[in-house]
């Protein structure tokens, strides 16, 4: 084995930690007859040689004795290496960058050299693959399929020596890897998609197993949506219903060590397995997890399905569906407008399950929620009560931060959170998210500004004065509680050296927000605005404007500011100057001279302002769309503006983005393929409300949320 392997000269090339020199021990470590070992080497292959799915030239350099350890039936754990093999072959390379390599540096060009290369030599040695389809090896029999249907020229032959093996297959899990593979190929090549299709369709009836017919419908919604059947949310529900009276699989066994001697060894793959392990203990089909994400996948815009199915799901009497359906509504939320009033509730009902994964995630998906979270408010109100001991976690190397029930109650505005915070407020170190989600609760929270104050006066000036005081800053800037002026000035004059820059932006931020009751602040804003051309001067006339009204005292440091060599800077004096309105009209020509800019943000920002200098529509519209077109996270400060200018103030086109806007069943933030977070949801909502303040009564209704 491994004929000429001292020949290549390993040590001339590089992986991701060094030199290649020690490559060839992990080829032989894969043969060894150690699991430990081969486990050990494996995770060196994956995390050095193929390390993120990079291909270097020692990549390069192992296939053909990947492929000879792929073929060799004394070699154990075989699988793996034709995972390995399959990952090393099957990244295409996107024609975009073929046409761009003029644009790309050596080492760019290098790397798209060593995918394409990659791909011709596995693609050339995967023949092997359709003996091994059969081989005695259940392990290599479930990856033969995936690696054919990835790496192989021909992908009509290896559909139909898919579906010459199906009969034959005696073993679940590989039987479902050979539907997973037809639709991978349909995916691929799409001449093949209807014959593929047309297969998984005869699967997904009735007449066979229901995991079977499971994987048949998953790989349909991935591949041919359309070909679904218009009742797939019973048919999936009653196939859900059957796995659940299967056997249970057991949990790890019990008084093993994990670390420490006669441990197994710690490697990414090894803990991969064992998190596997445990999230399938108790469960009697834990794979159909997987089949049930592809399928939602798959099910992409059909919200109304997809949350009837979830809805089903969460009313399972197994915990493990329960789990699973809880991790996808937050997907769905996230990446979905539609009414969901009734899936929250149910995803609250998990809050008090006794399974503590169940719960915890619960409580996970329902933070990202915000006002969304509200139909599961008295499941949150009921589980924060019930353990004032959790209400604050402590996490090793960090700060503690607030429980995420906690942050989920208060962020869905709900008053019965107060209790929480305020003992937060309590502790030796205030959680990092205190003052985050205090803004949620709006003059509901003002009973914790004395507490914020309090808090504040003992922060010391010192290198840890950034991480205490930020989080009770914020709060009280949430808070607008002007009373606390005299300790954010302390902390604005005595701000050390180091991150001190944050710490009096935050400071600044915060006698912003308190108005004219932070009056006691205007010489120390003014000493810092005399300093033009500093991120300092623009941040205190931002300050000082909103405290004092006097544009003129001003006006010079914030005129000064649209010149800073930062972006980020030039934006905060273009925001700033657009507070003034017309009393800014001076600098009115070089705000126009930004729309051209080639800094997303800060064109909009001029545009922003502009228009509420000079209120010309007109000339601010046009350059706010198209930003709008080209990154989606600008939408919400885009609507802000178009919603301040009134319904139909914007123009007819403004109008017809909006309505599209509206009609949509994504997310702004959802692309294409993409699978949404619960934290997603905020952000959209308050985009949507925008967009309906922005148009004309006649022209919102009849929208998606």
């Amino acid at each position: 084995m491994f004929r000429g392997i001292d020949e290549v000269d390993w040590a001339s090339m590089e992986h991701a930690y060094g030199p290649a020199d020690d490559v060839p021990a992990l080829l032989h470590g894969l043969a060894s007859a150690d699991p430990e070992e081969r486990e050990i080497a494996l995770d060196g292959m994956y995390g050095a040689v193929h390390h993120q799915g990079d291909v270097y030239a020692c990549t390069l350099a192992c296939i053909p004795f990947l492929f000879e350890l792929a073929v060799d039936p004394g070699v154990p754990d075989r699988g793996g290496v034709i995972e390995l093999l399959t990952s090393i072959g099957g990244i295409e390379v996107d024609e975009d960058e073929v046409d761009g390599l003029d644009e790309l540096d050596p080492d760019e060009i290098e790397g798209i050299a060593n995918y394409a290369m990659a791909a011709v030599a596995v693609s050339a040695g995967s023949p092997v693959f359709f003996e091994l389809v059969a081989d005695e090896d259940p392990g290599v029999r479930l990856a033969a399929p995936l690696a054919l249907a990835t790496l192989h020229p021909r992908p009509g032959r290896v559909l139909a020596l898919l579906r010459e093996r199906l009969p034959v297959e005696a073993d679940d899990e590989v039987r479902r890897a050979l539907v997973e593979a037809a639709g991978r190929i349909a995916l691929r090549h799409r001449p093949l998609a209807s014959e593929a299709a047309d297969w998984l369709s005869r699967l997904a009836a009735e007449g066979h197993p229901p995991g079977l017919r499971l994987a048949a419908l998953a790989q349909l919604a991935r591949c041919a949506p359309g070909t679904l059947p218009g009742d797939v949310v019973p048919v999936v529900s009653a196939l859900l219903e059957g796995l659940r009276s299967g056997p249970v699989r057991p949990g790890p066994p019990g008084g093993e060590p994990a670390t420490g001697d006669g441990a197994a060894p710690v490697t990414l793959i090894g803990r991969l397995r064992e998190l596997a392990t445990e999230e399938s203990a108790g469960r009697s089909a834990p794979w159909t997890a997987d089949l049930l994400r592809t399928l939602h996948a798959g099910l992409g815009d059909r919200v109304a399905d997809r949350t009837a199915l979830l809805k089903d799901q969460l009313s399972s009497p197994d915990p493990g569906q329960r789990l699973d359906a809880v991790r996808m509504s937050g997907g769905l939320i996230g990446g979905w407008r539609g009414p969901y009033e009734d899936l929250v509730r149910l995803v609250g009902a998990q809050l008090s399950d006794p399974e503590p994964r169940l719960a915890e995630a619960a409580a996970y998906a329902l933070d990202g929620l915000c006002a969304l979270a509200a139909p599961a408010g008295d499941a949150l109100a009921r589980r924060v009560a019930a353990d004032p001991g959790a209400w604050v976690k402590e996490w090793a190397g960090g700060p503690p931060g607030l429980d995420p029930a906690v942050k989920a109650l208060a962020k869905a505005g709900d008053v019965r959170a107060l209790p929480a915070l305020a003992a937060a407020l309590e502790r030796p170190e205030v959680p990092g998210d205190v003052g985050f989600v205090i803004g949620f609760l709006g003059d509901s929270a003002a009973p914790l500004a004395g507490p914020l104050r309090r808090r504040l006066r003992e922060v010391r000036p010192d290198e840890d004065a950034y991480d205490r005081a930020s989080p009770l800053l914020a709060g009280l800037t949430a808070l607008r509680a002007g009373e606390a002026a005299p300790e954010v000035l302390r902390v604005l004059r005595s701000a050390p050296d180091y991150r001190g820059e944050w710490l009096r932006t935050a400071a600044l931020r915060a006698l912003g927000s308190f108005g004219p009751a932070a009056r006691c602040a205007v010489p120390e804003l003014q000493r810092l605005a005399g300093r033009p051309g500093t991120a300092a001067a623009t941040e205190a006339a931002e300050a000082l404007w909103a405290v004092t009204g006097d544009s003129a005292a001003v006006l010079p440091a914030l005129t000064e500011g649209l010149h800073a060599e930062q972006a980020r800077d030039r934006r905060t004096a273009a925001s700033a100057l657009g507070s003034l309105g017309p009393r800014a009209a001076a600098v009115a020509p070089r705000l126009r001279a930004l729309l051209s800019h080639e800094e997303l943000w800060l064109r909009v920002d001029a545009a922003i302002a502009l228009w509420e200098i000079a209120g010309r529509a007109a000339e601010v519209v046009p350059v706010l769309l198209g930003a709008w077109e080209e990154n989606c996270h600008v939408r919400v400060r885009v609507a802000e503006c178009l919603a301040r200018m009134g319904p139909g103030g914007a123009g007819s086109e403004a109008t017809r983005v909006l309505r599209a806007e509206l009609r949509s069943v994504r997310r702004h933030t959802t692309s294409d393929g993409g699978y949404g977070s619960s934290h997603n949801a905020h952000g959209d909502e308050t985009l949507l409300a925008l967009c309906r303040r922005a148009l004309p009564e006649d022209t919102g209704k009849g929208t998606t949320s």
